[in-house]
């Protein structure tokens, strides 16, 4: 599938989001018009802009829709972190409800203004669903691609998989074309899910107060989390929307796009 949305806009914007200022890479989507809907895309825990591909195009053409796709601090070409930097637990309450609020105001994008959806894949899950228990007034809903709302031990076995490939694989030269610094960017991230601290993460009760609709989506063969994920999801805010999709692993825009975009049109209330 192609997508061909008009008036791209690329553009670093500067945000203080309690640690100084940062420079965050972002991609505008969609025609200028301030009253369309705007799509906010959160990557995954190793993304970028350049790993969602066309997706976000695709959901514009489908949905008729504006999009925000950015790449959070230390990823993509957004200002690097440094090597030696560790992450807390709380990361990603960190950028749920410090770095995505600020981007948000320093574009002027603001739930009163026109509707706002978040659509977050794995730790973008997380932490659009982090966002909208704290701020679901100002948005329309949220999509969830993979989420987590708490730490598996297939989660784990599949991370250590991953820092195999990583140190022995080709993961390494296949990130390395998606962010300045693949080896801080990797490091990072799968130093804090394999830490001991990590393993009893959950914002399973913190999610409890999430007042907007949510579509939760799971690929059954996904090797990073089980249906648990969005089931436990549905059993916390009433009226969630659970799709499985077959023959689909952790990466539902890329395995299952077709299916995936009629579930969005369907849900958002544009129709398959």
């Amino acid at each position: 599938m192609r997508a061909t949305v008009p008036n791209l806009e690329r553009r670093m914007v500067s945000i203080n989001a309690g640690a100084g200022e940062v420079q965050i890479e972002t991609v505008l989507l969609g025609a200028p018009d301030r009253g369309l809907p705007v799509v906010v895309f959160l990557h995954e825990g190793l993304g970028s802009i350049s790993m969602w591909r066309d997706f976000p195009a695709l959901v514009c053409e489908r949905l008729g829709c504006r999009a925000l796709v950015y790449s959070r601090p230390g990823y993509g070409q957004s200002a690097p972190c440094a090597r030696d930097a560790i992450w807390s637990p709380d990361y990603m309450h960190s950028e749920a409800l410090q770095v995505l609020p600020a981007l948000l105001a320093a574009l002027a994008i603001d739930g009163r203004d026109q509707p706002v959806w978040l659509l977050g894949h794995s730790d973008g899950g997380s932490i659009a669903l982090i966002h909208a228990a704290h701020a679901a007034d100002r948005l329309a809903g949220a999509i969830l691609l993979a989420p987590h709302i708490l730490v598996e031990d297939l989660s784990v076995h599949s991370i250590e998989l991953a820092r195999d490939a990583f140190v022995n694989g080709s993961l390494r030269a296949g990130l390395a074309r998606h962010h300045i610094d693949a080896e801080a960017t990797f490091m990072r991230w799968n130093r804090t899910w394999l830490s001991t601290a990590f393993r009893s993460w959950s914002i399973e009760e913190e999610i409890a107060g999430i007042r907007c609709p949510l579509l939760a989506v799971q690929g059954i063969q996904d090797p990073y989390g089980t249906l648990e994920q969005v089931y436990g999801i549905a059993r916390r805010v009433p009226g969630t929307r659970v799709v499985e999709l077959p023959d689909c692993g952790h990466s539902p825009h890329r395995d299952q796009p077709e299916r995936l975009l009629a579930e969005l049109a369907a849900f958002v209330g544009k129709g398959a």
